[in-house]
């Protein structure tokens, strides 16, 4: 039997805007260490779509950085996303670069997605993600909420990552509003 011993080529799409959202995450004061805001906030998107899994998630050249991770127990602990993940893991990259919201209802379902390290690695089968935006027009990061079934997040699921993209940015720009005030 032969293999293809090919390396793997990437599916993860190129991301020319990383030198700015670092600046600008760095002029902002976030992404780079918990935040118990954001911690928060991941436990809200948790209750309000009944996932078990919701993240903040900021993204750099090489790692995506959970600043916002919450997890619902299911006693299955080793299952559980750490705060630090490979770029070319998981969805949020995909969110980013095409600065629009993402809803895998089963990704399975899509060869692009089926084949991520995370489906095997953490047991994702849906996901529903939507980028954050800021008012310089900076793609920051994403919220994302995920599940280890498949979930029809329909057009509901849809509407509300989005209007939750929407108000944690407004929290982000209320964050630097204070900071430039004191």
């Amino acid at each position: 039997m032969i293999y293809d011993s090919a390396p793997h080529q990437s599916l993860t799409p190129t991301d020319l805007e990383v030198p700015l959202r670092m600046r600008r995450l760095r002029e902002l004061g976030i992404g780079e260490e918990p935040d118990p805001a954001f911690d928060d906030f991941a436990r809200r998107l948790t209750e309000v779509t009944g996932s078990p899994y919701a993240m903040v998630n900021f993204i750099s050249e090489d790692q995506q950085y959970f600043a916002g991770l919450h997890a619902v127990s299911k006693g299955d602990a080793a299952a559980t996303p750490g705060r630090v993940m490979d770029r070319d893991h998981g969805y949020c990259p995909h969110v980013v670069v095409r600065r629009k919201a993402l809803v895998l209802d089963d990704v399975c379902d899509y060869p692009r997605f089926a084949g991520n390290p995370v489906v095997d690695e953490i047991g994702i089968r849906s996901y529903l993600g939507a980028p954050l935006i800021d008012r310089t027009g900076t793609t920051l990061g994403t919220i994302c909420v995920i599940d280890t079934e498949p979930r029809p997040w329909g057009r509901a699921g849809l509407e509300t990552i989005k209007s939750m993209a929407a108000e944690l940015i407004e929290q982000i720009h209320q964050r630097e509003d204070t900071r430039k005030q004191a």
